[in-house]
């Protein structure tokens, strides 16, 4: 049989009439119902079976694949007798090539799984309405909603605990009706709210983003509902912002006001009652003129293990109520409850804002590369006309005002983005001639990288929006509108241009190129993952920067981090926080934060505590030369390696292990010395 009979037989199957589940890229029919297909796929497979002598290979199901001149026979031994069967070994065979490859999953801690059985069997099999049941009520619990995370067993299980169910034989139950029935815990017991609230003596995690994001500049008003005991508004009110606070413990007497923006931070999560949880998300967004910052607690399955369940969260030893959210579960929850895209910010914090331009302005700011241009207040080139040198003589502060913003934008600016319009159109006669006298004076060749640079800032963007599922706006703000035209003509090649950029993400040949590309912007580790400080991510090729982008999308800003790894292969992007990784040779780990962009989902690992934190070595590796220190982490690094004690090649030996045979062998660090002890 050729390649074309087998491909018209293969759309023939995808007919109704026939079993099998039915995907873009191949169709799955149980063994039983082998017997229902046309009789030449019928003989195809059993004459390439005798073929290749493969009559010992128990299969239960096979893999027709709709792409190419391919099958697979696919070992689920446990199909009929567990709810999700674990794939325990395949043979995929090249119907062009005449051969086969083995493969077992039985050592594997992630091996595939199956999902909507019903699909592969014939319509009068016996088992189809429990199979349909089992696949209703998963589809009811949501947990189909993201196809491409579901097909991996660990995936899947995290995917059930995190909406809040737990396989019981081969059936959905939720968490919350197994722990009541084994430790009833009654609804009526007293929950001390007013013991939540706790003293800060810094500001909270949100005002922090608030202050990262340029809003606490003084130009919006803001109210924290939910305020506990003011610490957040006694610090604000001192640096004269406007701002005031409803508590209905610490602060009842505060009536609830309007204002640009409403903090409703970590209250949610200590409301018990979850009607009047969604009034009080409801009533802090009414209040918001231009933005709501709403913030949880987040928390795990391992987290909640320790804590009663009450409700649909878990009572504390304090009597307290805690709701711990998912950074997902908490998206979602506030975007079905608001209607509104809710941003990730940071991990438990999300911001949601009335005004759709408010919200473009914003992302567009958050993945604009912020640039320290060289030579910013001299000519690039040799001042060639006298008249040019006594022109910029006499205006020197305006040339040099004009050409940082045109730099900034990448293009001419107009009149409304300008504080010095007036000065500028007296001086040089036109805002026009102005931006021409500068650009020429400083350099055509600095300002055409400028603009290159906003260009590919507002195609990172662009491409993000796709990626978040956001529609695409009526209107746009007027900056970006300017920007549009400037660099791409018209909406609909920006958004071309977008699109281009956003599948390429998708391919590993692209990231891998881009990665080795940008391989001296940190270290790349056996072509497989690359790994930089966070302060280079702005000079990454456009790709990688989307890349990460989708991470923070899920994830929220990558600030708090300090080394990013891009894994090429995996879909992957793991952030790490060290111990004061700025001032330490040998800074420790703290966190690892791993963003599983194909799943969407997120997993945090704290190192802390129990945990022997590892060391990171050789961190000149990963850092510019312009980092805090780096001559002397460069040096520290050479004389490490000279010693001869340890492989580096990987992560390294663990923390005491290292310290041993240092000691062992009289070496001893000092700040950023690496020294040897007197005998």
């Amino acid at each position: 049989m050729n390649y074309t009979i087998y491909k018209k037989l293969i759309q023939q199957v995808t007919s109704a009439k026939y079993p099998g589940k039915h995907l873009p890229d191949a169709v799955y029919v149980h063994s039983s119902a082998l017997t229902a297909l046309p009789v030449e796929l019928q003989s195809l497979l059993s004459d390439t079976i005798q073929n290749l002598a493969l009559q010992s290979f128990e299969y239960q199901l096979v893999k027709f694949s709709k792409r190419d001149f391919k099958l697979s026979l696919l070992a689920y031994p446990d199909f009929f007798t567990e709810a999700f069967p674990v794939l325990h070994s395949s043979c995929t065979i090249d119907l062009m090539k005449g051969r086969y490859r083995l493969t077992s999953y039985l050592e594997s801690k992630n091996p595939p799984i199956l999902h909507r059985k019903e699909t592969m069997l014939l319509a009068e099999h016996p088992d189809i309405p429990r199979f349909q049941a089992l696949t209703q009520a998963c589809e009811q619990a949501g947990l189909f909603e993201n196809p491409r995370s579901i097909g991996f067993k660990q995936n899947w299980l995290r995917l059930i605990r995190r909406k809040g169910y737990q396989l019981v034989d081969g059936q959905l139950q939720q968490l919350a009706q197994l722990v009541e029935a084994a430790e009833p815990i009654a609804q009526d017991t007293a929950i001390h709210r007013h013991k939540t609230a706790i003293r800060r003596y810094a500001l909270s995690k949100p005002m922090q983003t608030l202050m990262q994001h340029d809003y606490l500049n003084g130009h919006y008003s803001l109210f924290d509902y939910g305020c506990g005991q003011g610490d957040d508004i006694r610090e604000l009110a001192a640096h004269d912002l406007q701002v005031s606070g409803f508590d209905p413990v610490h602060q009842p007497d505060i009536s609830k006001q309007a204002a640009d923006i409403v903090n409703l931070g970590f209250v949610l999560n200590v409301i018990e009652d979850p009607q009047e949880r969604l009034a009080c998300l409801r009533e802090a967004f009414k209040l918001a003129q231009r933005v709501l910052v709403v913030s949880v607690m987040l928390g795990n399955a391992k987290l909640l293990a320790k804590f009663q369940r009450f409700g649909d969260g878990v009572l504390t030893q304090r009597n307290t109520f805690q709701k711990y959210y998912s950074q997902g579960e908490l998206k979602a929850y506030i975007e079905s409850s608001l209607g509104l895209n809710a941003i990730a910010v940071a991990p438990g914090i999300f911001y949601v804002f009335r005004d759709a331009l408010d919200e473009q302005v914003f992302l567009n700011k958050r993945f604009q590369v912020r640039r320290e241009w060289r030579q910013l207040t001299q000519p690039t080139k040799p001042i060639q006309l006298k008249q040019q040198q006594n022109l910029f003589d006499k205006h020197r502060q305006l040339y040099e005002y004009l050409w940082e913003v045109a730099l900034d934008l990448g293009r001419c600016p107009v009149s409304s983005e300008l504080e010095q319009t007036e000065l500028i159109r007296q001086a040089f006669g036109s805002l026009r001639k102005a931006f021409d006298r500068v650009v020429n004076f400083y350099g055509v060749d600095v300002f055409e990288q400028a603009q290159q640079a906003r260009a590919e800032d507002l195609r990172v963007y662009l491409a993000l929006e796709k990626f978040s599922g956001r529609k695409p706006y009526t209107h746009l703000p007027e900056s970006l509108k300017r920007d549009v035209k400037a660099w791409f003509g018209d909406y609909k090649n920006a958004q071309a241009k977008a699109t281009q950029l956003l599948f390429a993400v998708g391919n590993v040949e692209q990231i891998q190129a881009a990665c080795e590309q940008a391989q001296e912007l940190g270290y790349l580790q056996a072509h497989k993952a690359l790994t930089l400080h966070r302060s280079q991510v702005g000079q990454l090729p456009a790709i990688l920067r989307v890349y990460i982008g989708c991470a923070t999308q899920l994830y929220g800003d990558v600030d708090s981090a300090d080394l990013i790894k891009i894994h090429i292969y995996s879909g992957k992007v793991s952030l790490m926080v060290y111990d004061d990784f700025a001032n330490k040779p040998l800074p420790e780990l703290q966190e690892r934060i791993k963003i599983k962009l194909r799943e969407q989902a997120i997993d945090f690992f704290d190192y802390v505590g129990e945990y022997q934190p590892q060391p990171l070595y050789l961190k000149s590796l990963y850092i510019p030369p312009d980092f805090p220190n780096y001559e002397k982490q460069h040096k520290f690094d050479e004389k490490l390696l000279k010693t001869g004690l340890f492989d580096l090649s990987a992560y390294g030996p663990r923390r005491d292990a290292f310290y041993a045979a240092l000691a062992l062998n009289k070496y001893q660090v000092r700040g950023f010395q690496l020294v040897k002890r007197r005998k």
